[in-house]
């Protein structure tokens, strides 16, 4: 199954775009030791790192320098699925992992204290975009994910929105930081000098012809209007954005940022896909809001 935007009709970026893409991409994580292989045997604690999409499951595990002890794992998201499946789902999908001491999970929804207030992709009968089950709006509100996949996994676990998490990997901790993520739908997260403000579910706002950005830059969206006219929304949206948060640094992430390479100011940085990995151990370092 293709990673968002990868499918056919989406035309890849030209070398050009790519080598500017390359130049955008954020550092941030390597720079400060996380996912860099520094060598001899893993420092503990290990962390697995579970990244939950609307599209994918992915997941790894790190070592505390944030060095990966394995490849990343990915498995396609199916649907339905409440929450009694997307815990089988990764449970099964961690399995063959090397051995950790605690878990962080990236979901794509509101999470307050490892349980689930929103999960506007589970809630639907076959995948976003298609209709709500109420059944499922009520098996996953106030859902303790957290709870539930420590009881599999054997240890602990901390859950966050998978915007926050992206964007822990990322930020400088300088100033008022905005990561928006690119991808099933569109995640977000503000940052004020490294702390991390309480999530807004900017994505289920309006945002033009009665329609929400998650409805008009979800990956959907991407797919039925083209690479070209998504790119015109997308930065229709970024100049909303620069206006409602007032930010100092905007980052996009997710898998269909590499779309918007070499297509917005030089200033906004292009945050890699693993970032939802990485994230996990700033989760445990710094916590939640």
């Amino acid at each position: 199954m293709t990673e968002p935007g990868e499918a056919p009709g989406v035309p890849e970026t030209t070398d050009a775009q790519q080598g500017e893409a390359a130049r955008q991409i954020v550092p941030r994580a390597a720079e400060s030791g996380v996912g860099a292989d520094l060598g001899g045997e893993p420092k503990r604690p290990a962390t697995l790192a579970i990244d939950v999409g609307g599209t994918g499951l992915k997941a790894s595990v790190l070592d505390a320098n944030g060095k990966l002890l394995a490849d990343r794992v990915r498995v396609p998201t199916t649907y339905p699925c409440p929450p009694e499946i997307l815990v089988d789902k990764l449970v099964a999908l961690t399995a063959p992992l090397p051995a950790a001491d605690r878990a962080s999970v990236g979901f794509p929804g509101v999470v307050r204290k490892g349980r689930v207030l929103t999960a506007p992709h589970f809630v639907t009968a076959h995948g976003p975009g298609t209709d709500v089950v109420e059944d499922l709006v009520q098996k996953w509100r106030g859902f303790d994910l957290a709870g539930a996949l420590e009881a599999r996994l054997n240890h602990p676990v901390r859950v966050a929105n998978d915007a926050d998490l992206q964007g822990w990997a990322v930020v400088s901790g300088v100033g008022l930081e905005m990561v928006v993520t690119l991808g099933t739908g569109v995640g977000s997260a503000l940052f004020m000098d490294g702390k991390l403000a309480p999530h807004l579910e900017l994505a289920h706002h309006p945002f033009r012809k009665g329609e929400t950005y998650n409805e008009q830059i979800g990956d959907a969206a991407l797919h039925k209007i083209g690479v070209q006219k998504w790119r015109r929304r997308v930065i229709e949206a970024i100049a909303n954005f620069e206006v409602l948060v007032n930010y100092d640094c905007l980052y996009l992430g997710g898998g269909n940022a590499r779309h918007m390479a070499a297509h917005v100011d030089p200033s906004i940085q292009i945050v890699d896909n693993l970032a939802g990995i990485l994230g996990g151990i700033k989760l445990w370092e710094l916590g939640g809001h």
